[in-house]
């Protein structure tokens, strides 16, 4: 099947994507690892690095989701990944100065956090200017993919790297992908019009609360977006317990620590490409709710990882399943998303949504790296692994009717063939 052209912006919309991607992969569990290796730190300060980053900045970005709402995006998205490469600058300068602490690794991962909230917002509020509504899971299919293959050849890399050059190579290789992802968004073309205000320009906490006025005033919103925190903030907590785990507890070196969650990102590759072909065959709905619920049954095998290649083993087949599974949901999930959100919200709407999910990650990470300082980073994770799966009761039951389609706005200049 020929791949379909979405126009030469959204190429260059994807392309700085994919480098800032491929950036993250290669620096995939960067901070962690820096925690562990080189400041020592153990399951509650690890677990703090995934809690206090995504609280302290879900904060720092709830104002600027109406600011990104009513500002021309792609300048948006050039300042944060300026932002993202300065503060991430700031580590490697530390650390050959003496001077890494704990606290800058915090500071650090409040700024970033804030950061990837207000940029997915701006992106996806960008990306429905730039395609077509009938091309929008097609566009979401190329970002998971594109995220997918970039952790699978990130990490090894990564590890190897840190091997071979020191823990915070990987932090510079980030940092410069973001560097080059300012320059590709600036090599977008065409007149994006400045958005207009509808009402006072003084209502400043209505506009605060629009987004979730809207998620929640839409029943199938309502109810993906209840699953999703649980879901995400679930799989997200036991990621600073398992960093724990395998390269603590069982001594797993850092390179196999990095193939344990490359291997697996495989699936992502089949996972997103699945998705436009499954969705036409049984429609949107019924691929939320049964890939929905597939998605929740894997966690567990987590908790019963031993070291060696058998360990190595287990964690592979699990995260693969996981990993399969969210591929397909994820794209099919953010274009119902966009569809089901008016354009003049949906920076809103998904500020909203990061910064809940952002929130929730915070307190379930909190509260795992609590209970593994009180018990065991094991016990933490077998505790994730069976309230997961209560999860899928959240899915909504009854397909919602997609809104009339908008009429197409005429503000990414020329029309794509």
């Amino acid at each position: 099947m020929a791949s379909r052209s979405l126009g030469r912006q959204f190429r260059w919309l994807w392309a700085a994507y994919a480098v800032s991607a491929y950036g993250s992969g290669l620096g995939f569990g960067a901070l962690p690892l820096i925690a562990v290796l080189v400041l020592h730190a153990g399951p509650a300060q690890v677990s703090a690095l995934s809690a206090v980053g995504p609280a302290v900045g879900a904060l720092i970005a709830l104002p600027l989701g109406p600011w990104v709402e009513f500002r021309r995006k792609r300048p948006v998205m050039i300042a944060l990944d300026l932002a993202r490469f300065a503060v991430l600058m700031t580590i490697p300068i530390a650390y050959a100065c003496g001077r890494l602490s704990f606290v800058q690794l915090l500071v650090v991962t409040v700024v970033l956090a804030a950061a990837k909230i207000a940029f997915g917002a701006a992106s996806g509020a960008y990306l429905k200017t730039l395609v077509r509504p009938d091309e929008l899971l097609v566009a979401n299919a190329r970002f998971e993919s594109t995220t997918w293959s970039s952790i699978a050849v990130g990490p090894p890399l990564g590890g190897a790297a840190v091997g071979l050059f020191g823990p915070v190579t990987t932090v510079v290789a980030d940092a410069v992908s973001y560097l080059l992802s300012a320059l590709g968004i600036t090599a977008i073309r065409g007149r994006e019009e400045h958005p207009r205000r509808t009402g006072k320009r003084r209502v400043r906490a209505r506009e605060l609360r629009e987004g979730w006025r809207h998620i929640l005033g839409h029943p199938g919103l309502r109810a993906l977006y209840a699953n999703q925190l649980l879901v995400s903030g679930l799989i997200m907590a036991t990621e600073p317990l398992l960093a724990v785990l395998l390269l603590g507890e069982l001594g797993f070196p850092p390179w196999q620590y990095g193939l344990a969650f490359a291997v697996p990102c495989v699936g992502g590759l089949i996972g997103s490409r699945l998705a436009r072909r499954v969705v036409a065959r049984y429609g949107q709905h019924r691929i939320l709710r049964t890939v929905g619920t597939l998605r929740a049954v894997w966690l567990i095998g987590l908790a019963f990882v031993q070291p060696g290649l058998a360990g190595l083993a287990t964690v592979i087949a699990v995260e693969f399943a996981i990993i399969i599974s969210m591929s397909l949901y994820n794209p099919v999930l953010a274009t119902y998303r966009l569809e089901h959100t008016p354009t003049d919200r949906t920076a809103r709407t998904l500020s909203a949504w990061s910064i809940s999910s952002s929130a929730c990650i915070a307190v379930l990470s909190a509260l795992g790296g609590l209970l593994a300082h009180a018990t065991s980073p094991r016990t933490a994770i077998a505790v994730a692994g069976l309230l997961i799966l209560a999860s899928p009761l959240l899915l909504p039951r009854r397909p919602v009717p997609a809104p009339l389609p908008e009429m197409e706005p005429a503000t990414a200049g020329p029309s794509h063939a």
